[in-house]
């Protein structure tokens, strides 16, 4: 395989601009590692500029687990301290400057973050990735998902997928692409189904089958650095079910090198941020 075009860098005369701007909403108390990974893997992915929005009282701590070329941006929180619905306001005028957000890791199930996230993901009109915290504030109301024709991806695990359509973890897992084209086609969204041989489907009923991965890759955080590289190649132009499907390839890929030099055993998510350079270098 080779990398679509709008990530070769073929081009001699661009700066960072050309290469997206990517908001990632995505933090709490207790997870502002999530926020960090998400931000990492995007700039590592490609984006030309990456902003972290985080509650306001702990941007301070995310930039001492961030890189000093990510950007944060402190919104309003609640006692807490995860985003507060009256975030939203400011944030709103904020939204112009970019070119792809991803909203969910380690946001909480806060009544008002998920207040927030519902508020969020209607009236959104930039290319959206929806993970974690985020598909669970949706959990039986995904027509709010319809509420806007922004391109949008879904990035549930079994059980999220679950909970977002009230029915059996089992009964997903019993035909994996079949419940990911189903919810792709209720939603009008690009659904990527976690898991061993991750289904990604569009509403239009294509789909793939991602061919990368291992059970090393089964470890907090792995799903943080998967949002944070679908954003980082949105913001870079492809379209939502190309970003999805090299989103996952090229995080399991990245994967399978790190289990190579780290193990199955002790590779944790910032291995896979570390070999997404060489997983890049062996397509380009």
């Amino acid at each position: 395989m080779r990398l679509p075009t709008p990530l070769l860098r073929l081009k001699k005369n661009v700066y960072k601009n050309h290469f997206g701007h990517v908001l990632i909403l995505a933090g709490s108390r207790r997870m502002l590692g999530a926020a960090a990974l998400s931000g990492l893997a995007a700039m590592r992915s490609g984006a030309g500029l990456v902003t972290v929005g985080v509650p306001q009282s702990l941007n301070t701590a995310l930039h001492k687990k961030l890189s000093p070329v990510i950007m944060t941006l402190p919104l309003a929180e609640t006692p807490e301290q995860t985003l507060s619905e009256h975030a939203w306001k400011p944030l709103a005028k904020e939204l112009p400057r970019f070119n792809a957000i991803a909203i969910g890791p380690g946001l909480s199930a806060h009544p008002s973050t998920q207040r927030f996230i519902r508020k969020a993901v209607s009236a959104i009109s930039n290319p959206l990735v929806i993970d974690a915290d985020a598909l669970n504030a949706l959990s039986g109301q995904i027509d709010i998902l319809k509420k806007s024709s922004t391109p949008k991806i879904l990035t549930p695990h079994p059980g999220e997928m679950a909970r977002v359509l009230n029915i059996s973890k089992i009964s997903i897992e019993e035909n994996r692409k079949a419940a990911a084209l189903s919810l792709a086609q209720q939603t009008h969204t690009v659904v990527l189904l976690k898991g061993a041989r991750t289904v990604i489907a569009s509403p239009d009923k294509k789909y793939a089958l991602n061919p990368t991965g291992n059970a090393g890759m089964a470890t907090a955080g792995s799903g943080d650095v998967l949002t944070g590289m679908i954003a980082a190649f949105l913001g870079q132009g492809l379209n939502a079910f190309e970003a999805a499907r090299w989103g996952a390839y090229l995080h399991g890929l990245a994967g399978d090198l790190a289990a190579r030099e780290k193990t199955r055993l002790a590779m944790i998510a910032s291995d896979i941020i570390d070999f997404i350079p060489p997983a890049v270098k062996s397509l380009s």
